[in-house]
């Protein structure tokens, strides 16, 4: 599986401020460029975080993209994953609409009335590792439903995760022309950090988009 890692910080590397309520740090030319990138994944990923801070439908906005796709045989959107070890996703979530078809990533000790109610919702509840989702047990599983091209969108939590397990193999950053500031504000990469073995990253390209840049990473295996 590829896995793309995308998001969106300011100057100062936050994704949103410390209330973590989501900003518009891009513009419309980003935004188009993040629906391209979805129209050309398998599968759309954020963790639970994302869902309860922005409720995202996290669809392909454009028609035409959406026509091309059922012109190839696909679904017209992208399938939906959540990371969601400690079950939070609210039932009437957006993810859980028709859209799309969608994952949820959780543990082993996910309580069967939650993995019920999901199924109820036509969601695919996927459960591995014991206490918290193992990424590469799930990413197998995700594999054998035919999800090769997986578009990470965030947030932190889940951003640092995927780089902790070496799980990522390319990185878009649109830096914006915002300061935000925080020591609370959410960052591109949060979890514990790392204090050694720090990931390196070979920097592909950089384009201007909107008023910032965007900033194109490889990851070495």
């Amino acid at each position: 599986m590829h896995v793309r890692v995308n998001a969106a910080i300011s100057a100062d590397g936050k994704l949103s401020s410390r209330r973590r309520e989501q900003i518009a740090i891009s513009g419309d030319d980003d935004f188009d460029r993040v629906d391209r990138l979805r129209a050309e994944s398998d599968a759309v990923m954020v963790g639970v975080g994302t869902i309860l801070a922005d409720d995202p439908s996290l669809t392909i906005d454009s028609a035409d993209r959406r026509e091309n796709r059922r012109e190839k045989g696909l679904a017209e959107n992208p399938a939906r994953v959540v990371a969601d070890s400690h079950i939070r996703t609210p039932p009437n979530a957006t993810v859980l609409d028709d859209s799309a078809e969608t994952y949820l990533l959780v543990s082993e000790a996910a309580p069967s009335d939650f993995v019920a109610q999901m199924e109820e919702q036509d969601a695919t509840v996927i459960a591995t590792g014991e206490n918290r989702a193992d990424l590469a047990g799930a990413f197998d599983e995700l594999q054998s439903h035919g999800i090769e091209r997986l578009f990470v969108e965030g947030g932190g939590e889940i951003i640092f995760s995927l780089f902790e397990e070496g799980l990522v193999d390319r990185l878009s950053v649109f830096v914006g022309s915002v300061v935000i500031g925080g020591r609370d504000a959410p960052t591109l990469s949060d979890g514990d950090g790392f204090v050694e073995d720090f990931p390196q990253l070979d920097l592909e390209r950089v384009e201007r988009v909107d008023s910032g840049v965007v900033l194109e990473y490889d990851v070495p295996a």
